[in-house]
């Protein structure tokens, strides 16, 4: 099946009892055994699993092409429980400037856990490359685009430098679903969401997924942790997350076309000192994205604006436009607008005169009159 028939059809489920076309939510934190003992189906307690996950799990598996799919009650958790098979002296690598959450993670292993840490510039050629070839490399950890300059990873590329040292590459693929890249086909060997984001799509869950390539021993760790961890997502935010993939090919489609017709008008604003979006024919990483984004370039994009070093101009607009809710997350239904060195705090790398926009699927001419008002 093609991914929005995949999605919309929940993997071909139909409900072997009733006939439901809509897989159920099944609550049950404990399953029963029979006479002799035996688990009466394949689930023993619901901090391991359930039906309803299981599910979920079922059609992010069939969507990304992968041997196994994990769901998790966070994206972070699922960073956290992945970054658990790390070993002390093991080392990673990741881009200067990506999701502040996972990367202070990332410190606090190095910190703490003895985790060797090295960083690249994403928007640098070769920097890559030659940072994984440096020294040491246990995994590479990769964002593309990256957030929230959307800079353009090659994923094939990283998976070569990735495997020629014997690293693991994880690509965190949550502004990139399944819809318009599968990671694993280029190389990735497991591929991160935050489900919070565009595979719900409605502002209405927190949850986090992991899929893989191989069931490998790495894999097989990641389960007991989970397990052990108690981080499964729970029944109710699964059933949540079937109902928004359902829509998703249709949600990132629509928010792709408007954030595409945002890009193009605000490119040249003389208010905007650059517009970044990988969708524009001259954005360094166009070419790439356009190879690996199959679906149209995403509802995300950044605007960089003129003569603002401070970022103060930039929050005065975010909280002047109307079509724009100023806050965090992304990948909704509604358009959301984010300064973002505000939010990552002291340490953020990102330009102060950055303002980070989550695209929804509301009508793009009225966005764009009322961006253009709040720049004015």
């Amino acid at each position: 099946m093609k991914p929005d028939t995949l999605l919309a059809r929940a993997n071909d489920y139909v409900d072997d009892r009733s006939g439901g076309v809509v897989p159920p939510l099944v609550t049950t934190t404990t399953f029963a055994r029979d006479r002799d003992y035996e688990l009466v189906g394949d689930h023993v307690y619901a901090r391991y699993g359930g039906p309803t996950a299981e599910q979920a799990e079922s059609v992010l598996c069939a969507l990304e092409g992968a041997s196994d799919a994990f769901v998790f009650s966070s994206g972070m958790s699922a960073v956290v429980v992945l970054l658990e098979t790390l070993r002390s002296g093991d080392h990673l690598v990741a881009p200067t400037v990506m999701y502040h959450g996972a990367q202070d993670w990332f410190r606090r292993l190095a910190e703490r856990r003895g985790i060797g840490l090295r960083f690249f510039d994403a928007s640098e050629a070769g920097a890559l490359e030659r940072e994984v070839a440096a020294g040491p490399t246990t995994m590479l950890w990769i964002e593309s685009p990256v957030n929230p300059t959307w800079d353009v990873i090659d994923i094939e590329a990283a998976a070569s430098a990735a495997h020629a040292v014997g690293a693991a590459l994880v690509v965190d693929s949550t502004v990139a679903p399944p819809v318009t890249t599968r990671a694993l086909d280029l190389g990735a060997d497991i591929v991160l969401h935050s489900a919070t984001k565009y595979l719900n799509g409605h502002s209405d869950l927190t949850g986090g997924a992991l899929a893989t390539r191989s069931s490998d021993a790495r894999w097989e760790e990641v389960g007991e942790v989970r397990k052990y961890t108690g981080t499964v997502l729970a029944p109710f935010e699964a059933w949540l997350l079937l109902r928004g993939l359902r829509t998703l090919g249709l949600r990132y489609r629509r928010a792709s076309d408007n954030a595409l017709a945002i890009a193009r008008r605000m490119s040249g604003h003389p208010a905007v000192e650059s517009c970044l979006y990988p969708g524009l024919d001259g954005h360094p990483g166009h070419d790439v994205a356009k190879r690996q984004m199959t679906a149209g370039f995403g509802g995300m994009l950044s605007l960089l604006l003129a003569d603002d070093p401070q970022g103060e101009r930039c929050r005065r607009v975010a909280t002047s436009l109307r079509h724009f809710t100023p806050a965090t997350s992304l990948g909704g239904v509604e358009s959301l607008v984010e300064h973002r060195a505000t939010v990552e705090g002291p340490h953020s790398q990102v330009p102060r005169n950055l303002l980070r926009f989550s695209i929804g699927i509301e009508d793009a001419d009225d966005l764009i009159e009322d961006l253009e008002a709040a720049l004015g």
